[in-house]
């Protein structure tokens, strides 16, 4: 942990070791895949954490990454954490799952102290699944600002943060 701290520190990137235990995905949803975690699944969980909550409390980065793996375990959507996060895109279109993934801006952190957090609680969903399960099987958010077509069609679960969460029937 210390040379986490310190190469955060100096380098504004977080050490994160390949060897992590394989998370199995919820057995009812999808019986016979998981999620090999290793750096490039917790660079992508913690790139979603940081552009889709970057400024919101630590619930609601819990909440959005929570969503992710959600969606890992559920068959309607891709089995690895990196194509749910890349879900959707197609060269000079934007119909990206989530939305910053399309935007056509560099994807680099510059807030180097959120960036730390999303790491922070990548890392930690992935292999302590700390604050797994906070947003009660949700696959689906926005931010309290908008009021997209596809809410109505899914049941509410609540609010946490900026965000607005929701989940099949």
């Amino acid at each position: 942990m210390l040379i986490n701290i310190l190469s955060t520190i100096l380098t504004g990137t977080m050490i994160i070791g390949t060897a992590f235990t394989p998370i199995y995905a919820n057995q009812a949803m999808r019986t016979t895949q998981f999620v090999q975690a290793n750096e490039a699944e917790a660079q992508c969980l913690a790139l979603n954490v940081y552009y889709e909550a970057r400024s919101s409390n630590l619930a609601d980065k819990a909440g959005v990454a929570d969503v992710v793996l959600n969606r890992v375990a559920d068959r309607r959507y891709p089995d690895t954490i990196c194509d749910v996060v890349q879900d959707g895109y197609k060269s000079g279109r934007k119909d990206c799952q989530f939305s910053w993934y399309c935007d056509g801006k560099p994807d680099v952190p510059v807030d180097l102290d959120r960036w730390f957090e999303a790491q922070t609680v990548a890392y930690n969903m992935i292999e302590f699944k700390e604050y797994r399960g906070i947003s009660e099987g949700a696959t689906h958010y926005h931010a309290t600002y908008v009021n997209p077509f596809w809410a109505s069609s899914l049941r509410m679960v609540g609010r946490i943060g900026e965000h607005i969460y929701y989940r099949w029937e």
